[in-house]
């Protein structure tokens, strides 16, 4: 029997079958090399294996870089350890999907309930309220419509006219005083 065990699995204790390891996993497949290596060199520094100016010499970054990089990472960890929310995440996408089928639905119950109001209404006897106040004014004569009035052509011919009277008020007078009016003053006073 043969008891040294190959690199890939390790002896069971007390003969337990061999239980065989995986090899690790790539750490971040999508991380550039550049990304690697800093993030090894800073877990070097913070495990004590090299300072923080020889790991910012390895890097060829100043010291203070150096700190602010590792900071970073210190930062990206702690958010990393974040507990996550279960489920779905709320996105704008979603949240107006939900807020158009609770819009739609408040509609079909309120058509409903205004059903319901004119069978109640049928039931009863009373007519229906008329629908729009105004309609049902100018049928029965009560009321002329209204013209449309062009209120901008009206507004540009009030401002003409108080331009021309102000510079009416401010002609002058043959003694060359002028009178808030634009009449002339009387010569004898």
């Amino acid at each position: 029997m043969n008891t040294t065990a190959s690199p890939a699995t390790k002896p069971g204790k007390n003969g337990s079958p061999p239980t065989t390891t995986k090899p690790p996993a790539p750490a971040q497949p999508g991380a550039s090399k550049e990304a690697k290596r800093l993030a090894a060199t800073i877990l070097e520094v913070l495990a004590g294996v090299r300072t923080p100016p020889d790991a910012a010499q390895a890097l060829s970054i100043s010291v203070p870089r150096y700190y602010l990089l590792e900071q970073r990472a210190l930062d990206s960890l702690v958010a990393g350890c974040e507990p996550r929310r279960q489920g779905r995440m709320a996105t704008p996408e979603r949240e107006s999907a939900h807020l158009r089928k609770e819009l739609a639905r408040s509609q079909r119950d309120c058509a409903r309930q205004q059903a319901l109001v004119r069978l109640a209404q049928r039931t009863v006897g009373l007519a229906a309220p008329p629908t729009d106040p105004a309609k049902s004014a100018a049928k029965n004569g009560k009321r002329k419509p209204k013209r449309p009035v062009v209120r901008a052509l009206k507004a540009a011919a009030r401002l003409q006219l108080d331009d021309t009277r102000h510079d009416a008020d401010l002609a002058p007078t043959a003694n060359g005083a002028s009178t808030p009016d634009g009449a002339k003053a009387p010569m004898g006073i």
